[in-house]
């Protein structure tokens, strides 16, 4: 495996120090490339296309996203972000069918140090499974330099970070949007990457299911707490002639979503600690909860997909649960 498969108005720095994102689990299943609910039993014996439609079987297979495990944050809102992690991986390690493999989005660790990125490794082994990683901005040394992490977790990436990769007939893209904060420290992701991903698409039948990472909402969420990237819909542009487009991030640590088009954006629950809803209160950041009910507020999400016109059927767990 791959070592990627394994990153403002204010002062970055300080903006890191005093903000904390912790960890998302969305459990998805693909068939046929369509969304829709269904059991993972159901999806294993579906059929390809209604009426016998001539798009070719996709074997229906599954994946599992966390994001935002901000190893080395130790402050009140969760003190023990290892031990909501090693919670999360242990109800991950229970689930009755496994992922396939798992994707990172991104926050893996609070500030981007080496021992940060060991705990965060040696405590993701013990998922067993392949994972793949984006940065997100808390993994950018001093907030300019990604270097740290695509050594550790992007070799054989594209520029500072970014890749595809195809499972089964659908095409992943892994998009980096952390490294250059736009306007209200929104994300961006440059000319380059665009250029890049132009060509990644160019190849693709119109059919083929795309699942896009990226670590900041492509979407302008909220973007006046820079919960948006400031050229995302030009990259989404790229992504309009798709039948199917599923855009999965972090960053905000709670369950948001969108339906345009063809397009569904889904943005995951932390497992660490809530964040405030988009516009409630003064910014973004942890937002404190007394400890009996943290677990009550946390948690992660499973996403079941099949052949079908129906949309995604999202289901929260917490870890209370």
């Amino acid at each position: 495996m791959a070592d990627h498969h394994w990153n403002k108005s204010i002062d970055r720095r300080g903006m890191l120090e005093c903000m904390g994102w912790a960890g998302t689990g969305t459990l998805f299943a693909l068939a046929g490339g369509i969304e829709a609910s269904m059991t993972l039993d159901q999806a294993v014996a579906a059929t390809p296309g209604p009426g016998g439609s001539k798009v070719p079987p996709i074997r229906p297979f599954s994946f599992l996203q966390i994001s935002d495990t901000h190893i080395g944050f130790k402050k009140a809102a969760n003190p023990d972000v290892v031990g909501t992690l090693k919670e999360t991986i242990a109800k991950v390690r229970a689930l009755a069918v496994q992922p396939d493999f798992i994707v990172h989005t991104g926050d893996i660790t609070h500030l981007a140090t080496p021992e940060q990125f060991d705990t965060a490794q040696q405590l993701l082994a013990e998922l067993n499974l392949p994972i793949h990683f984006i940065p997100g901005e808390h993994d950018i040394v001093d907030g300019t330099n990604p270097q740290l992490y695509l050594d550790r977790f992007g070799k054989g990436t594209k520029g500072e970070g970014w890749y595809s990769f195809d499972v089964n007939g659908a095409h992943f893209i892994a998009l980096v949007n952390v490294v250059r904060l736009a306007e209200k420290g929104m994300g961006s992701l440059g000319a380059d990457q665009l250029a890049w991903l132009k060509d990644d698409v160019a190849h693709l039948s119109a059919s083929t299911p795309i699942i896009v990472l990226s670590h900041f909402p492509l979407w302008p969420l909220f973007p006046e707490w820079g919960w948006g990237t400031a050229d995302g819909m030009q990259a989404l542009t790229l992504l309009k002639r798709f039948a199917s487009v599923t855009a999965l991030n972090g960053h905000i640590h709670q369950i948001q979503q969108k339906t345009e088009g063809r397009m569904v954006f889904h943005a995951g629950r932390s497992t660490a600690y809530p964040q405030p809803a988009p516009g409630v209160g003064p910014g973004p950041g942890p937002l404190l909860v007394p400890p009996a009910e943290l677990r009550s507020a946390i948690g992660m999400s499973s996403l079941l997909v099949r052949q079908s016109q129906l949309p995604l059927a999202i289901i929260d767990r917490t870890l209370a649960g």
